[in-house]
This record gives structure tokens, sequence and C-alpha cells, in this order.
């Protein structure tokens, strides 16, 4: 049985210490779909959605869910994102969001895209409420990452 990286020899939950790694250039990518009603996307790509500027608000809010990640993860590591792109997209599915964070840090940034992306479908969810509360999040996954000791990997599907 291979040993958990998060746990003591007592079985208790610990971060792990990463102080001696050499600070490398790494990057991740998730993304995720807000299914909404074609009555929603007909609101969002006419730009009639009464809360105002659903793919603004929600890149926003992804950028700044990535800053905030240690503070959601107790286990996760306090790194310099140094930088996020949250990309939105008005499919005939609903909104298509994806996001990348980058840093030159100790460890990697997956956990960070995938907050971005995770909090930028929560702000999708929030303005478009009222027009359908049907609304839901599906797909939230890593698609990529680079750099790092494990090197690259990029999903098959």
């Amino acid at each position: 049985m291979s040993e958990f990286t998060h746990l003591d020899h007592h079985g208790h939950a610990r971060m792990v210490d990463v102080t001696e790694k050499q600070p490398s250039v790494r990057s991740a990518t998730a993304e995720a779909l807000v299914r909404c009603a074609p009555h929603v996307v007909a609101a969002l790509r006419d730009g009639s959605v009464p809360k105002g500027d659903v793919l603004a608000v929600a890149r926003v809010a992804g950028i700044a869910a990535a800053k905030r990640t240690p503070e959601l993860l107790p286990l996760a590591h306090v790194i310099g994102v140094h930088g996020v792109v949250v990309d939105a997209e008005v499919t005939d599915d609903g909104v298509a969001l994806r996001a990348t964070a980058r840093t030159a840090d100790r460890t990697g940034v997956e956990m960070e895209a995938l907050t971005a992306v995770s909090v930028a479908a929560l702000n999708v969810v929030d303005m478009v409420k009222g027009l359908d509360k049907g609304t839901m999040i599906e797909n939230v996954r890593l698609t990529e990452k680079t750099g790092g000791k494990s090197g690259d990997w990029h999903r098959a599907d």
C-alpha cells in the first residue's frame, strides 16, 4: 500500500512540506459547462439577462477565486498565482467555461484552475437563476497540466 502524502504516520491530515522543492513554471487548465435552457441561451446571446453581463462577471469571479484557493482548500499551498485566464462562451447548450492558471512556484496550480472554473460556473448560475432554476453545472474537470515533478498531462477525451 502506498503512503498517503497528506497524512502523517498517525493518519492525521497534514500539509505536504514543499520547502526543499525548486520553483518551476507550471500551468493547469480546467473546464466546465453550465447547462442552460434554450430561453436562457437566447437571453445570454441577446444580452437581456436582467442581472447584466453574465460572462464578464463570471470571468472576474473566476480570476478572483483562483487567487483565494488556499482559503477554500485547507491543504492547498499558498502560491504565487501569476496568471489566470477565464474564457466563457455561449453555446447552444449553455455557457462553456475554461480557466488556465499559471505560476512559477514549488507546487502546481491544478486546484487554482479548478477553483476558477467552478466559481465562474457558480456565478453564471447565480446570474441566470431568475430565468431558470433548473440551470446546472456539468463536467468540471482538469483538462491539462504542465510542469513540475510529474511533468505534463493532457486529458485523453
